[in-house]
This record gives C-alpha cells, sequence and structure tokens, in this order.
C-alpha cells in the first residue's frame, strides 16, 4: 500500500502524523521532455557498506554511547541551550514514532534503498561531473556586464499553449532572449525548455518563473494588486551557521537583514501560509518568536520536521546528539490579508502540530519539495498562488526568487525522457478498456522506450 503510494505521488502516509516522500518523484511532476535524475539528487547516505546493515541492529549497537554522551552533554549545556535541549524532548516521541512507522514499512524500504537508481535505463545513471563546473550567480553578478546579461528560452514547437497573436505557435519558435538578473523570467507553456546562459544549460519547469536579484531588488517582485499575491510563501533564509561558513556552500546573511523581507506586501488578499525553514539553534528560534515574526506580521501556527533518513532507513546521525541532530524544522505561520479585517476571512483547516516526514536528503542545504503538503492548509482559493524565496531550484506552478533560483536546474542534475506518451495517447488507450495497459507497453517495447510520463 505504501509502496502504490510513493510510485504514483511521490508521498506514501506512514501513519496519521508521518510521511516518507520521495522529492525525486515530486519534482519529475514538474517536467515533461526531461526528469530530475535520481543518480545525481541522491548524491548522499548511499553507502553500500551502511546500507547492507541492519537499520536496527546498528541502532541497539549505539545505544550506550548515546546515552553516555547524553549524560554527559547535560550537564554542561547553558541556560538557551536547555530550552533547546526541552524542545528536542517534546518532539523527540513524534521523531521516533515516525522513524518506526518507516522501519515497519518492509515493501517501502525496498524501494527506498533503491531510489538512486530509480528509473534509471542501462547507461543512464550519472555521477556529478567533477570537471564541468557550475556556474556561479554570485560571482557573474559582481561583473560590470551583469545588467545585461541574457538568458535564451528554447521553446519547443508542439507547445500549443504558447501564442502568437491569438494563434497557437505550431511552427518553428524563435528562441526567447531575455535578461537574467532584476527580470521575471517566465516559461508560461505546458512544456519544460532549455535554457542557455554562458554556455550552461538549464531546465525550466512547465508554467513556472523565476526573478533573480539581491535583497535590495526583492520589491520588485510585489503584485501591484493583493488580489495577484501569493498565498502560500515558502522561505529558506542563508542563516548564519558554521557548517556553511566551513564548507563554503553558499554565502550567508546575519538575523537582521531577514527582517527587511517584504512578506506582508507579497500576500494575497486572503491571506498566505508562510512556511519558514529553521535551524535547531535556541538563538534563532529565539530570534523568529519574538522579532521575525511578529515584524512580518505572521501568527505562529505549528511545526513540522524533516527527518532525514539514509538508503537503509537509518537515521543519518544520532538522534540526540546535540549540535548535529539528523532533522530540521518548518515553522508555519499565516499571515493575514486584507480580507480578514472586511469579515471575508476563509475558513481554514486546522494545522497538525509537530507532523513528521522523512526522505533521503539531496545536496547540502536542499530541501524537499514540501508544497503540496501544505496545500490543505493554504488560505484562498485554489489553486494557490505559491513563492519560494531564497529558491535554488523551480517548481512548476511557483515563482522563484533568490541569489540563484537556477542552481539545482542546471543540466547536470537532469535526464532526457525517452518515449514519453502523450496525454492524447493515453486517452487513446484507455478507450481501448481492460487492453490499454498491453497496448501501452507494446508500443513502449517497440519503440524502444525506457520508461513513460508517471503523471498522465
Amino acid at each position: 500500500m505504501e509502496e502504490n503510494q510513493l510510485m504514483e505521488s511521490g508521498v506514501s502516509e506512514l501513519n496519521s502524523n508521518a510521511f516518507f516522500i520521495d522529492p525525486v518523484r515530486i519534482l519529475n511532476r514538474s517536467y515533461t521532455r526531461f526528469r530530475v535524475s535520481p543518480s545525481t539528487y541522491y548524491s548522499r547516505f548511499f553507502d553500500s557498506l551502511n546500507s547492507a546493515q541492519s537499520p536496527k541492529a546498528s541502532e541497539d549497537s549505539r545505544k550506550g554511547k548515546r546515552k553516555r554522551r547524553k549524560k554527559k552533554k547535560i550537564q554542561s549545556l547553558n541556560e538557551r541551550e536547555q530550552i533547546a535541549d526541552r524542545r528536542h524532548q517534546e518532539v523527540k516521541p513524534f521523531l521516533l514514532k515516525a522513524h518506526e512507522a518507516l522501519l515497519k514499512a518492509t515493501d517501502l524500504l525496498k524501494v527506498l534503498r533503491n531510489l538512486r537508481n530509480d528509473g534509471c535505463a542501462v547507461g543512464e545513471c550519472k555521477e556529478l561531473s567533477q570537471e564541468s563546473s557550475e556556474l556561479s550567480f554570485m560571482e557573474l553578478r559582481g561583473v560590470w556586464q551583469a545588467p545585461l546579461c541574457e538568458i535564451v528560452l528554447n521553446y519547443q514547437q508542439d507547445d500549443k499553449t504558447l501564442q502568437n497573436g491569438g494563434s497557437p505557435l505550431t511552427q518553428s519558435i524563435e528562441p526567447k532572449v531575455t535578461l537574467v538578473f532584476n527580470n521575471l523570467v517566465a516559461n508560461e507553456g505546458s512544456y519544460d525548455i532549455e535554457a542557455e546562459l554562458f554556455n550552461h544549460k538549464y531546465i525550466i519547469p512547465k508554467r513556472s518563473c523565476f526573478y533573480m536579484s539581491d535583497m535590495q531588488q526583492i520589491d520588485s517582485l510585489i503584485p501591484a494588486g493583493s488580489d495577484c499575491g501569493f498565498n502560500l510563501i515558502v522561505i529558506d533564509p542563508p542563516w548564519e551557521n558554521g557548517s556553511a561558513h566551513q564548507k563554503v556552500r553558499y554565502p550567508t546573511l546575519p538575523n537582521r537583514y531577514f527582517l527587511s523581507l517584504p512578506v506582508k506586501q507579497l500576500c494575497h488578499t486572503s491571506g498566505a501560509l508562510v512556511a519558514l525553514w529553521v535551524t535547531n539553534r535556541e538563538k534563532l528560534r529565539d530570534f523568529v518568536e519574538n522579532d521575525l515574526f511578529p515584524k512580518w506580521g505572521v501568527t505562529y501556527a505549528a511545526s513540522f520536521y524533516w527527518l532525514k533518513v539514509k538508503a537503509n532507513g537509518m537515521l543519518t546521525g544520532e538522534l540526540d546528539l546535540f549540535h548535529h541532530r539528523p532533522y530540521e524544522c518548518l515553522l508555519l505561520g499565516y499571515c493575514d490579508g486584507k480580507d480578514t479585517h472586511s469579515g471575508n476571512s476563509t475558513r481554514l483547516n486546522p494545522i497538525p502540530d509537530n507532523r513528521v516526514f522523512i526522505s533521503v536528503p539531496g545536496d547540502y542545504s536542499r530541501k524537499p519539495p514540501i508544497g503540496e503538503l501544505l496545500l490543505d492548509y493554504v488560505p484562498g482559493s485554489m489553486p494557490a498562488r505559491c513563492v519560494e524565496l531564497f529558491a535554488r531550484e523551480m517548481i512548476a506552478g511557483w515563482t522563484s526568487w533568490g541569489n540563484e533560483p537556477l542552481h539545482f536546474q542546471d543540466s547536470r542534475y537532469f535526464s532526457k525522457r525517452h518515449g514519453v506518451l502523450t496525454i492524447s495517447l493515453c486517452r487513446e488507450y484507455r478507450l481501448q478498456g481492460s487492453s490499454w495497459w498491453l497496448a501501452i507497453s507494446s508500443d513502449i517495447l517497440r519503440s524502444g522506450c525506457n520508461h513513460y510520463d508517471e503523471t498522465l
């Protein structure tokens, strides 16, 4: 049952308060011609030696050591760290229960161990090349030619959703050239497209857009009318932390910089659900609760937790290890819109607190796409208008803003789909009744296709 759910949607419900998610399957619903390569997404935590071990046996072997470390550590905690430890103890039962449910889902564990090679044809799974370095958008912004930098969007001629004077573009389509910085770059079509920038290629999802700028230009993202604002705002700030600084993964900012984010102005007239990623540092939680949320006009509602596991279901670290706990927190809150003051506020579903979602992490600092898990709690009409601030990748239907929203859109992270069946062809097969799957299978074998579009 859990396996079927995961295959269909990328999300599998473990119990009433916990889910396992496969970010690759979720992301691939944004693409038609390309697919996120699982072998490049899951670049960590697939150690074959560790994967062969039993999760429970490994956990038992660490119990004594963990208890000794914990006892010694608690004795030396300062007042703020003691508060953080109390938070941890409160959420720990929910994390353990969620992890227990995963370890009992034996069919799901089998799928989990193969996620890195999932859907790859022979010879298709690839490693990230060390030779082909990624383009540094931060460095590019520093050159004097930055305001003139252009990105080329290569549309496909069969994308009939694109219009030219009211008529579908069914003939050859000229590439669209547009400024890449301080400019809203959009793919309004129903197909993903390939874009080019300084000999680097990027895959842009269908019906998505990005605005690449620094903090000084974020006001340009504010919609002209509040009814055009966003009702789901996901924020993953580059918080200052020793790990990011030491590994030089991305530039960080002092906490005070985030006070100027125009969250209230970005909200839809019906209000918005704000989802903020935070680290486990108590100083940061205190800053968010007492300074940041009040400044943004956000009222705290609940906390979700992302529990990280390896390919064999084991946690990526010791749960009670103070400074390197294998989970991160997503704080949820509501920002009121104009309608809430006029008596027309939308009736909202209550957000369950301490909900846990589990996944195998991707690259460093890359967060799993959790937007769909939040849609039930978003105010306003559907479909939701969604934006991610400090984004490093793109999702269909979303606006992505930040210094490097194209980071994980680099073609190195993708492979081409081969023999993807179209919607019209699928409908044709379905009309044949119970034999439609046989017809599809035969067609795939005949054309040498390796996989089909699972979203159809």
